[in-house]
């Protein structure tokens, strides 16, 4: 079966990080995606199979070319949608505005993705994800002495990626609504902030603190957080509820402690490292205790629930998260590999209603490669 975004084009201006795992998602999702490639660009990880490119084909074009732009806006004519991540002003002094794309296409969702948002003291000034989350308050707010990166999860893919890809499905079920395009933009800056949302209801409401390390889930409490086993690997242990709290102090031989208590982090500390952390899962295993392996990279793939789902898959010798979330009626599946920068350049525009001539034209000219 098709995915749930059948039928759906989109023409995405290849970036770096969250606008790729945007237009991932999309493709995952079904929906045809044209990746558009710089000529001469390099990937600056140096990756042999980039997984944020799976799913669609990619185009090569020089977009400084004084004829890329006409060529584009005839690709993006007839796309629902557009991802682009370039810094603001970018696409206008390409010729690929919103204005310009809207012109050709009214139903468009021009979908663009920034650090600091298209306007703002800050719109032009360069920055990554750790920079973006500092100013939301979520990087403070992580850590023990020293604020500590969540990976770039929290701004690139989590407050970047993954909310514009929830605005332009917004924006796109109003433009079926309504036959209107619109611009949607989602600044790493805004989003980070939004996931920080229940964390500010609880400063509001006096039940959280500036302080690191104090608070429910910044490991402030003993009965939340992670612990050394003999072997020197983790716990995940986080049996907030009174009932999960009672059978897990029980099993380690702890009840009558106060699972609040400064003392109890100690009290765990010693009794978690007599043992290995897969004796310890397997003393846990059926048992509502809230526990789990903190599991590495290699780890995670193999463990049984995870394979169970499916929940990642090995392409061509590279392990990935698998699609998700799970559908019905209209299941997610794993599109055509990565693709080699401009691979697809000639079958893909020829797709999308340009004649032979038209690409030999474009090619001899050096607009695509």
């Amino acid at each position: 079966m098709p995915g749930p975004l059948s039928g759906f084009k989109v023409v995405e201006l290849a970036g770096l990080g969250p606008a790729p795992f945007c237009a991932m998602l999309l493709a995952d999702m079904g929906a045809e995606v044209l990746r558009i490639d710089r000529i001469g660009g390099v990937d600056l990880l140096g990756q042999r199979h980039d997984v944020l490119a799976r799913g669609r084909r990619s185009a090569a074009f020089d977009l400084k070319h004084p004829r890329a732009a006409a060529a584009l806006l005839r690709l993006i004519a007839q796309a629902d949608a557009l991802v682009e991540g370039f810094r603001p002003g970018v696409m206008e002094r390409l010729g690929l505005g919103p204005e310009a794309c809207l012109e050709r296409q009214p139903r468009l969702v021009y979908g663009r993705m920034t650090g600091w948002g298209q306007e703002g003291p800050l719109a032009s000034r360069a920055g990554h994800d750790i920079n973006y989350i500092a100013l939301t308050g979520a990087l403070h707010a992580i850590g023990g002495e020293a604020p500590v990166p969540p990976l770039n999860l929290v701004g690139d893919f989590g407050g970047g990626g993954l909310l514009l890809a929830f605005g332009l499905l917004a924006a796109l079920l109003h433009a079926q609504k309504t036959g209107q395009g619109q611009v949607v933009d989602a600044a790493m800056t805004d989003g980070a902030a939004l996931l920080m949302a229940m964390i500010y209801s609880l400063k509001g409401n006096g039940a959280w603190s500036n302080r690191r390390g104090d608070n429910l889930f910044d490991g402030g409490l003993p009965l939340y957080g992670t612990y050394r086993c003999r072997d020197g690997k983790w716990l995940a242990v986080g049996p907030l509820e009174p009932q999960f709290a009672a059978r897990f102090l029980q099993e380690l031989g702890l009840e009558g402690q106060d699972p609040r208590a400064p003392a109890l982090r100690a009290a765990l500390t010693d009794s978690l490292a007599q043992r290995d952390r897969d004796d310890w899962c397997a003393h846990f295993d059926g048992l509502d205790v809230c526990v789990a392996p903190v599991l590495d990279l290699d780890e995670a793939p193999a463990h049984p629930h995870n394979r169970a789902r499916e929940t990642f898959i090995a392409r061509d010798g590279v392990v990935q998260p698998a699609p998700a979330p799970r559908f019905s009626r209209t299941p997610a599946t794993l599109g055509a590999p990565p693709p080699r920068p401009g691979q697809d350049t000639g079958a893909a525009l020829a797709d999308w209603g340009f004649a032979p001539d038209e690409i030999a034209d474009l090619l001899a000219a050096g607009v695509i490669a």
